[in-house]
């Protein structure tokens, strides 16, 4: 108990928007891109230890743009996610292209993982209070503990204006444990503030904006390895040769509240996120995080050397 939690950075797919990570766009007024937002906040609220998964690929341009920066200030690890990293007995089918999906990616992680950890996607922006309230739950479980947890953000602080985007909304019991999540995944902004899900047949389904949605930020022990591996098996065993198929992790957690083999504490945050879906999401983001600067919760430059 009392261990500091590890953060696992989602990294694998960084770049392959734009084709390397030249591109990586600062947000920053000196230069900072956003999952330097994402270190500061986390190394702040108390993880000690740093694991990114990546592409071999990238790893170069990866640790000579962004990971030096972080090795000075904490232990930092890199893993790789690559089509052939499969359980002994599988093979990659000839027309797969398309990486493994989250669940995949995580498990890349567990030979370098003992402690309760988060999971975040490197290239979104969650805010301080969420690494905060993570931090806190996860410093509180033992490294075999099935008592998960995601940070659950306000649907309206997620939305973009540029296009339609796909949220998990999430139902919880009176204790606030997540019970089911539902994927809605074509969520526009109507002309009232709220939001409408434009479903397959043309209907609508009217949203209040105050739903609580999953972004991908999770908490975890340890114990997810086990059943992400067997899982795993099972998924390529059914679902391995369609060349598009993806092992998500919301998929993976559904199944374990399920089949009661693990509780998923939501942690809701006023945090609002940012991403970049659309292009043009970027001045808002770039604005959000000066904004953020104003008001004194980031330094106008992360890095003093």
């Amino acid at each position: 108990m009392g261990m500091k939690p590890t953060l696992l950075v989602l990294a694998a797919g960084i770049g392959s928007r734009y084709g390397g990570l030249k591109q990586m766009d600062p947000v920053g007024p000196s230069g900072e891109v956003v999952i330097d937002y994402s270190i500061y906040d986390a190394l702040r609220a108390g993880f000690g230890k740093l694991v990114f998964v990546i592409r071999k690929d990238i790893e170069k341009s990866f640790r000579e743009m962004l990971g030096s920066r972080f090795e000075k200030l904490a232990q930092v690890e890199y893993v790789f996610q690559e089509l052939d990293k499969l359980p002994p007995g599988f093979v990659v089918p000839a027309d797969r292209q398309k990486p493994w999906g989250t669940g995949h990616a995580i498990l890349m992680a567990k030979d370098v993982i003992n402690e309760p950890f988060a999971v975040i996607n490197a290239d979104d922006f969650y805010g301080a209070d969420s690494y905060g309230r993570l931090s806190g739950y996860l410093s509180g479980l033992s490294s075999t503990s099935s008592s998960f947890a995601m940070v659950g953000f306000k649907l309206s602080n997620t939305l973009s204006e540029f296009g339609k985007v796909a949220r998990g909304v999430c139902q919880t019991d009176k204790e606030g444990k997540l019970t089911d999540v539902e994927e809605l995944t074509n969520i526009v902004v109507d002309q009232s503030g709220g939001a409408v899900n434009i479903n397959h047949d043309g209907s609508r389904r009217k949203l209040t904006g105050v739903e609580i949605v999953s972004m991908n930020m999770w908490g975890f022990t340890p114990k997810l390895f086990d059943h992400l591996d067997s899982k795993f098996k099972s998924f390529l065993a059914t679902a391995g040769s369609n060349p598009k198929s993806e092992y998500f992790i919301p998929s993976v957690v559904n199944e374990l509240i399920k089949t009661g083999d693990a509780s998923v504490q939501v942690l809701e945050t006023a945090s609002a996120w940012f991403g970049v879906t659309y292009r043009e999401d970027k001045p808002r983001v770039i604005q959000s995080v000066n904004e953020l600067i104003g008001k004194g919760q980031y330094p106008s430059k992360i890095y003093k050397w």
